[in-house]
């Protein structure tokens, strides 16, 4: 198999770093350098799209009836819905692609060889899934050689999947997607998921003070908060404790959206457990903010 180069990487020692005043180091890789479109990266964005949907229909099947709730080491919940859904993305995936890695939430990691791995939430949500709340996504994130190229967001509930592939811009189902076009914290709206995360971590106040400055905020968590900064609905997602199975897939829409996405340090990076995703026009004074740098008005 051919393996198409991505864009050139920071040189050794050299990390991405996000400025403040002019974001990404412009010399460096971003989140909108376009490479060479290859057939290699569009048969998977296609086949991902696929079995997102085949396994969020299997999801679904479940969440209509009654299921058994086992709960894992970590006190979070799984079922045989998430299970099933994950072993179905990974049988579809190495009947095409067998050389091809793995990273998900129920059977952890499976290396490859050929350079691309794909990162897999079955059951993005389970917790509203249990409950029967309809806000739940079957998440497929495309890496190659370490970089996101693309992500699948199937939400089986509402009919809705969102989609990325690097250089082909963000859709909702068939419709383009776009980030808004706020400018300022007082503006905007910020979406999280659970404040007992920032407590976990200690950040209460951080989370408080970033509440403080924006003009409303919404509960709307998991990966919905992140494709709603995609299609310009809120402006910003925060969020503390999550994997890299969790924004893998949104991490792709919302930068091919024309958005941005880092960790709290300005990092774009899905390796760490606290991440921002904005429309980009907000990050700096929210990250400034997370840093704990802001200035008082």
């Amino acid at each position: 198999m051919r393996h198409w180069p991505l864009p050139s990487r920071p040189p050794p020692g050299r990390a991405l770093e996000y400025n403040d005043d002019s974001g990404y180091n412009s010399d460096l890789l971003t989140p909108r350098t376009i490479p060479r479109m290859n057939p290699d990266w569009r048969t998977r964005y296609e086949l991902a799209v696929e079995a997102a949907r085949k396994a969020g229909d299997l999801a679904r099947v479940y969440y209509e009836t009654t299921f058994d709730i086992e709960s894992k080491a970590d006190d979070s919940p799984v079922t045989v819905a998430d299970r099933q859904a994950e072993e179905l993305i990974r049988t579809l995936v190495k009947k095409q692609f067998p050389d091809d890695g793995f990273l998900g939430e129920e059977y952890g990691h499976q290396p490859g060889g050929s350079g691309f791995r794909w990162v897999i939430d079955p059951i993005d949500g389970t917790r509203s899934f249990v409950r029967h709340i309809p806000i739940w996504a079957t998440l497929i994130g495309l890496e190659y050689k370490g970089e996101q190229i693309g992500g699948v967001a199937y939400v089986p509930v509402f009919g809705q999947v969102y989609r990325a592939l690097r250089g082909d811009g963000a859709f909702m189902n068939d419709r383009r997607i776009h980030v808004s076009d706020v400018g300022t914290l007082s503006d905007s709206l910020l979406c999280y998921s659970s404040i007992r995360w920032f407590q976990k971590a200690s950040r209460e106040q951080t989370f408080l003070e970033l509440v403080a400055r924006t003009q409303r905020q919404r509960g709307f968590g998991d990966f919905y908060g992140f494709v709603l900064v995609a299609e310009g609905a809120c402006e910003l997602m925060v969020e503390h404790g999550v994997h890299p199975w969790d924004v893998a897939a949104t991490k792709a829409i919302v930068e091919e959206a024309g958005g941005t996405f880092t960790d709290w340090h300005g990092t774009p990076t899905t390796e760490t457990p606290d991440v921002l995703a904005s429309n980009g026009k907000v990050h700096a004074e929210a990250l400034a903010i997370l840093r704990g740098k802001a200035s008082a008005e």
